[in-house]
């Protein structure tokens, strides 16, 4: 173990491996230390100390987060590690994003296993020892699903409902299948879409989210675990492996680096949810009693962070003052939907600890500290190509 001692009495014992891989070291207006490890990656403090609170704690339980590697994976790799649980990443790295798992790579209770969730092999080594599962896998957002067609398909409907057929009698106690509120699609005359509202999905991957969520409710009561679906809100929020093609993230990465942001389809709603606040929820589900969370659909995030595009602007630009705001009137995406998420609340007791503005205000703190490289390549912070087996 090394010591690192910066400033005044402040000690992080850090894994020896890290140690020589640190480029960077910042402080967010929080306090906390931003470590950054590679060329474009960067993670807190935590993220790099080694964790005994496994043992402490000593759940023995371990989850298989399958897709865990991407923009939430590490952040909910993270927060399970430090609440006492044990953890397998199962991830194909589908967009050069090895580096989101290397700080937990010397942590005993975590196991990085590389491959494709589709292939058979790779799955049953995957499923070994595991007491409950969290599917993150898919290709998200409709763009890269437009791209890729073929691969969209085998990857999120196809391999997950194969992923799903493997899981019954191994005595799992929770699936958590991570899903979508875009799979409300548009509503219209001011309707706020509850877990009980029609689904109307408008892209390829709300699609597929919709099929699979029929295909694993219509195995209730015919399998031996406590299947969950969350309906994950539009994510924001720092993570190691960056997406500045999500709607927060972009604009204020847009307006603080270029000064201008062109927004179309201003006025429509869409709720947003921070990355850690996600990550909190999964715990939350998978502590809670079976009763209140068996094959239940849950909205996934918060009320307070239902907003327009045109808001979310006109909020960043609070914190970016110099900052130009063109609204155009071309329709590029006809989703349109706020969401009521009344039912985690009362149910699981969830609320969202994050708002968008902090989301906007936290981007900012890494933009001015140049955590990020504007000279990555151009998929490096979007889901934008991928390199999948035919």
């Amino acid at each position: 173990m090394n010591v690192l001692t910066i400033g005044k009495v402040v000690e992080h014992k850090i894994d020896k491996s890290i140690v020589g891989k640190i480029k960077k070291i910042s402080i967010d207006e929080a306090g906390q230390f931003i470590y950054q490890v590679s060329k474009f990656g960067f993670f807190y403090a935590e993220d790099l100390i080694e964790q005994n609170s496994s043992e402490e704690k000593n759940f023995n339980r371990t989850v298989l987060l399958v897709g865990g590697a991407g923009y939430i994976g590490p952040i909910i790799t993270r927060s399970l590690l430090m609440q006492g649980y044990k953890v397998k990443c199962l991830d194909l790295l589908l967009y050069s994003n090895g580096f989101t798992v290397i700080p937990f790579l010397k942590n005993s209770n975590y196991e990085f296993i590389y491959g494709d969730f589709c292939d058979p092999m790779t799955l049953e080594k995957s499923l070994a020892g595991i007491t409950d599962i969290v599917i993150l896998a898919g290709l998200v957002g409709d763009p890269i699903t437009k791209k890729y067609p073929e691969a969209a398909t085998m990857i999120n409907s196809v391999g997950i409902k194969n992923l799903i057929n493997s899981i019954n009698n191994r005595k799992i106690n929770n699936v958590i299948f991570v899903s979508t509120c875009s799979n409300y699609g548009l509503l219209k005359n001011d309707t706020i879409a509850d877990e009980n509202s029609p689904l109307a999905p408008l892209s390829l991957y709300a699609d597929a989210k919709v099929e699979i969520e029929e295909y694993l409710l219509g195995l209730r009561d015919k399998v031996d675990y406590c299947a969950t679906i969350l309906r994950f809100a539009t994510a924001f929020g720092l993570a190691p492996r960056m997406r500045f093609d999500l709607t927060v993230n972009q604009f204020t990465y847009e307006m603080a680096t270029a000064g201008e942001v062109l927004v179309y389809d201003a006025d429509t709603w869409r709720p947003y949810c921070h990355v850690e606040d996600f990550a909190r929820l999964i715990d939350i589900v998978l502590r809670s009693r079976n009763d209140s969370v068996y094959f239940e659909v849950f909205n996934a995030g918060g009320d307070v962070n239902n907003f327009t595009k045109q808001g979310i602007v006109e909020l960043i630009k609070i914190e970016v003052p110099d900052s130009k705001i063109e609204l155009s009137r071309d329709s590029t995406d006809r989703r349109d939907y706020k969401v009521n998420f009344g039912k985690v609340q009362k149910v699981l007791g969830f609320t969202p600890k994050f708002s968008v503005k902090d989301g906007v205000q936290e981007v900012l703190v890494a933009i001015n500290k140049s955590l990020f490289d504007l000279g990555a390549p151009p998929n490096f912070y979007k889901n934008e190509k991928i390199s999948y087996p035919a």
